[in-house]
């Protein structure tokens, strides 16, 4: 994983195949034990200005882990919160941390802290992608099948972040990607060209608004909620738009018969999914959420060149 050190990353297609394939044996190592890598003295700070509970639990655990410490910086404690600019607060950052997860609403909030900061960034998730939630989740359907090769991951709902860095994993990773979503409600049309590029021949790339034909066949079902964090006032006039690509039992019966369902949580049980299918023995949303950890705690060694 030498390739990944001092790197940043910003968007899943900042990874190449082999590195993508790499951090997820890392990650399936730490989480077996097979591989105990240390970032003693080293020094990870969360910049958040949203929400968060998995992310911020998985990065402080993933970090402690490794003989590292966390600072939490979020806009409440910083003057962040108080409109210092983005180019100065990275600056000084860069003079005491040794490597930073932001979670922001613009990508470009981001890549401008990157292109101010000399320690690596890593994005906790912006409103155009979430590539650590993409690492948990290929992890999660390789445990699942023993392989990514010859598998098919479907996305119902919106064509949000998630949808945005699963179809570029998927891509990198050889793993086939249908994203079904409501008319008006695509993924960014640059993101599904992106990843059509980087997928190489390896696997099919395909945007419908079919659910049925999205889940035929196919290996993961998985979605997310209907309106992100910053559109919750959309949420209640989406609902009839979007009713009819829920995950539920008539839904799961068409796909592959050992398929499992995916969800990156939060979740509205009976919105997106419905309760029966959350608990079902299909359901690997708590092995997902778990490899949250071991798949960052992956990445944080490899930058931090520990592994």
């Amino acid at each position: 994983m030498d390739s990944l050190k001092g790197r940043n990353l910003l968007s899943m297609a900042d990874l190449t195949s082999t590195e993508l394939h790499g951090l997820l044996a890392l990650a399936a190592q730490l989480k077996d034990g097979t591989k105990r890598p240390k970032c003693l003295n080293k020094v990870l700070g969360l910049v958040f200005s949203k929400a968060s509970t998995r992310t911020r639990v998985s990065f402080s655990v993933a970090m402690y882990q490794l003989g590292g410490q966390v600072l939490d910086l979020n806009a409440g404690v910083t003057q962040i919160g108080r409109g210092e600019p983005t180019a100065d607060t990275a600056r000084v950052l860069d003079r005491y941390l040794d490597i930073v997860a932001i979670r922001t609403f613009a990508q470009s909030e981001i890549e401008e802290f990157a292109e101010y900061a000399s320690i690596p960034v890593i994005n906790a998730l912006t409103d155009l992608e979430h590539p650590c939630q993409i690492l948990a989740d290929l992890l999660t359907l390789k445990e699942a099948f023993g392989t990514l090769e010859n598998l098919t991951m479907s996305y119902l709902g919106d064509g949000n972040n998630v949808a945005h860095s699963l179809m570029l994993g998927c891509a990198l990773a050889g793993v086939h990607i249908r994203v079904a979503t409501p008319d008006g409600y695509a993924p960014n049309p640059t993101v599904v060209k992106q990843a059509i590029e980087l997928s190489q021949g390896r696997s099919e790339v395909i945007i419908t608004t079919d659910p049925k034909a999205a889940v035929e066949a196919s290996h993961a079902l998985y979605t997310d909620v209907w309106a992100s964090m910053g559109e919750e006032a959309e949420a209640e006039s989406r609902i009839p738009k979007f009713q009819p690509y829920q995950i539920n039992q008539a839904m799961l019966d068409l796909a592959n018969e050992q398929a499992i369902v995916l969800h990156c949580l939060p979740a509205h049980r009976g919105e997106e999914i419905t309760h029966d299918v959350m608990e079902s023995s299909q359901s690997r949303i708590w092995d997902q959420a778990e490899n949250r950890l071991h798949a960052q705690k992956a990445l944080l060694a490899a930058i931090l060149s520990a592994a």
